[in-house]
């Protein structure tokens, strides 16, 4: 048996939550002898910042439930130096110190010291991005990054006074904060400045989202900005839109987005990256071999590109933090893999996961990407309680290797995506994703999982079995059938297809009279399936023939 020695060593840490908190405990696990000094500038050291919406919302009843670890705790356990309402302000790597000021210090002697370390762990954090607009300042327009935010919200909210809230941002925590608002029985208006909730996501995968919002009755602006705000006195009344609407508010959420801290390590001189984060190699060094960053404020490997880029989450924060932490006070640890940016979020009762990119992400990064589009049930459909989800699925056209995935539906997508991200970081291809032994009972899923099946539609275009009509593609010059039941088409015409041709797959062999086989065709049926049964058909019967991928259900939502 080997008995570890680890040398005494001063480890200074700035910046709790996530990635400090977990350096901090990784670093007094792996070292016994060392000296673990963590600042943070507010009182709260680690708690669960994904957690306070539903607070808000009284989802989570009981707030001491988000305090992940109080100071005293980490005092008591890991015999950490935990200082709360110390802020470092400057580094000076010369001298190997920190300068720290300390919040609400009696006097001014004792408000500002130096803190010398040996190695110096970056954990700053992000920060909500406040436009400089009119009335921004009113004290009923906030923003929510931790717990004193968050029980500033919910005083307003309890008080009684707020009815009308508007939200500003749909990303997760604009979408979050609408769910829950609306939880508390409020209006609520969500403004977006792009054409779609959630950015990041392909238009049709977003679409869903948008029905569950307009379901539960919130107002959505989309493709218009927040103008100014109007007051009366130090509060905000309501808000003016870029297209000249006004929406009368009691509170208004800022969910614009986040900002790395990154000034501290700049004005150190310590290496920026091109999306704003401190640089980092693979065990969150920084360009100063003695100090590592981690977070929010970094920018680790994005795995589809293969280059640096900020990914705000707090999972990447979690492991990164870890691997510094032992990093600093033993000089090795695992080196840290690559991060695919997966997430999920609930929206009423619809929920939407991704991971890696998607068709559009794809473009912007050069990336040469084909896709395909499943409907299926989370579970086997004759079990009761079958949800409906939809699963895009990017790869490379080349190899076959997996780019990302988007999925939404209500039970199970998390799971999805899930799979599909192990898949990517072991460097998987959609034939992968195909011959995976995935568990299987009626209660659960399919025997033909909904992963399998979006593998299987890949690996017929690599196949070139079968090919594939994105979506939302222009169906103009192409010989479109429809290969629905008449009932089915009248429910839910094609869009963007007047002139198609409805032929039921059945009695498709038939009717190759009907159809000109010089023309490119397109098929669709509701979600693809019957699409491909009509597409094998035609291919072997001398016509050049596309899947429309997703089928209607897809591409109406594309053109709604």
């Amino acid at each position: 048996m080997s008995v570890e020695h680890n040398a005494p060593v001063r480890l200074v840490i700035v910046g709790g939550v996530a990635g400090g908190a977990s350096a901090a405990t990784r670093a007094r696990r792996m070292n016994e002898q060392a000296e673990i000094i963590l600042f943070e500038k507010d009182e709260d050291v680690s708690f669960a910042n994904c957690g306070l919406p539903y607070h808000i919302g009284e989802e989570i009843k009981n707030r001491d439930a988000l305090v992940v670890a109080s100071a005293d705790f980490l005092r008591r356990r890991f015999q950490l130096d935990v200082r709360t309402r110390e802020e470092v302000v400057s580094i000076n790597r010369e001298k190997r110190c920190v300068t720290v000021v300390r919040h609400g210090a009696t006097s001014e002697k004792d408000k500002t010291y130096e803190q010398p370390y040996d190695k110096l762990i970056l954990a700053p954090g992000a920060s909500p991005i406040v436009p400089a607009l009119p009335g921004v300042d009113a004290s009923n327009v906030l923003t929510l990054r931790n717990l004193v935010d968050m029980d500033r919200i919910k005083a307003r909210v309890d008080s009684g006074s707020v009815r009308r809230a508007v939200v500003v941002g749909a990303g997760y925590i604009g979408l979050e904060m609408v769910e829950q608002l609306r939880r508390r029985e409020m209006d609520v208006d969500l403004i977006e400045l792009r054409e779609q909730v959630l950015p990041l996501l392909d238009h049709e995968m977003a679409r869903p989202i948008e029905d569950a919002l307009r379901r539960n009755n919130v107002g959505i602006h989309l493709g218009v900005g927040l103008e100014s705000i109007q007051l009366d006195g130090d509060r905000a009344t309501s808000v003016r839109l870029s297209n000249g609407t006004e929406l009368s508010t009691d509170l208004v959420i800022l969910g614009i987005g986040v900002r790395p801290n990154s000034e501290l390590a700049k004005e150190a001189g310590l290496e920026i990256g091109s999306t704003g984060g401190i640089t980092i190699d693979e065990f969150s060094r920084t360009s100063d071999s003695d100090i590592y960053a981690v977070g929010d404020a970094s920018e680790p490997v994005y795995g589809p590109t293969e280059m640096p880029m900020r990914v705000p989450l707090a999972g990447p924060a979690n492991r990164s933090g870890r691997l510094a932490g032992e990093h600093a006070v033993t000089g090795q640890s695992a080196a840290a893999t690559p991060v695919w940016g997966t997430s999920v979020v609930r929206v009423f009762d619809v929920s939407v996961g991704m991971t890696g990119l998607t068709r559009t992400s794809a473009k912007r990064f050069g990336k040469n990407a084909s896709s395909v589009t499943i409907v299926a049930k989370h579970h086997a459909g004759y079990f009761p309680g079958a949800e409906v989800m939809t699963l895009k699925l990017a790869f490379e056209p080349a190899t076959g290797k997996v780019l990302g995935a988007q999925c939404v539906g209500g039970e199970g997508i998390d799971k999805r995506i899930d799979v599909i991200a192990t898949a990517m970081h072991f460097g998987g291809t959609v034939r992968d994703l195909a011959g995976l032994d995935l568990a299987y009972a009626p209660p659960f899923g399919s025997a033909k999982d909904p992963v399998h099946m979006a593998a299987f539609a890949a690996c017929n275009a690599l196949d070139e079995i079968e090919s594939f009509r994105d979506s939302d593609d222009s169906l103009d010059e192409v010989q479109v059938v429809d290969v629905r039941g008449a009932g089915e088409i009248e429910k839910a015409p094609l869009r963007e297809a007047s002139g198609a041709i409805h032929i039921p797959v059945d009695e498709l062999r038939e009717r190759l009279s009907e159809l000109d086989r010089s023309k490119p065709t397109v098929v669709s049926c509701a979600v693809g399936v019957r699409g491909h049964i009509a597409a094998r058909i035609l291919r072997q019967n001398g016509f050049d023939v596309q899947n429309l991928s997703g089928g209607a259900t897809v591409r109406n939502r594309c053109f709604e």
